[in-house]
């Protein structure tokens, strides 16, 4: 092969990173971390939102702790995406893809009250911890231990900051 081909040939090399997991197991968990990480990238922007326009008698008790809680969320965003490219996927591209992935809700009213704020950020703190569990059912099924090895150190931080949002949200 000349030295020219090889060389656009090296430029059209595919992403796709070997797996000795195969090609079923790939194309499923990929895609299921790629949704998940879209999930992840909503929460953050969620959770920044409420600690960005926090209010109110507890201000500063709450602004810290979503800020904590954010950058939490955020610090799992790239090894999510980081296995979906172990695993010979692509991952996540644009803020266009996150929309069309995400399963949790934005929230872009003018006003929430921190109660509410609190409950609304529990809540998609347990869907998302659900969704990891499902994401671990399907690693099972292809015996991918080390993706769901991450997986339940993630569920075990969602859940802290569900513990964490409940017991803050408690009147009395």
């Amino acid at each position: 092969m000349a030295k020219a081909d090889k060389a656009k040939q090296q430029r059209k090399a595919p992403l796709k990173t070997p797996s000795s997991l195969g090609e079923a197991a790939r194309r499923d968990i990929t895609a299921e971390l790629n949704v998940l990480l879209a999930d992840i990238f909503t929460l953050y922007l969620k959770t920044k939102n409420f600690h960005w326009h926090m209010s109110g008698p507890h201000f500063r008790d709450y602004h810290l702790m979503l800020d904590e809680q954010s950058d939490e969320i955020y610090a799992t965003t790239d090894p999510v995406a980081e296995r979906v490219r172990k695993l010979g996927g692509t991952t996540l591209r644009s803020i266009g893809q996150i929309a069309k992935q995400k399963r949790l809700f934005d929230n872009d009213a003018d006003y929430v009250t921190p109660a509410d704020m609190l409950a609304e950020l529990r809540e998609d703190n347990a869907r998302l911890a659900e969704y990891m569990r499902k994401t671990h059912d399907l690693c099972d099924e292809y015996n991918d231990v080390a993706t769901a090895s991450l997986l339940e150190n993630w569920i075990d931080e969602a859940e802290r900051r569900v513990w964490f949002l409940f017991e803050t949200g408690r009147t009395g």
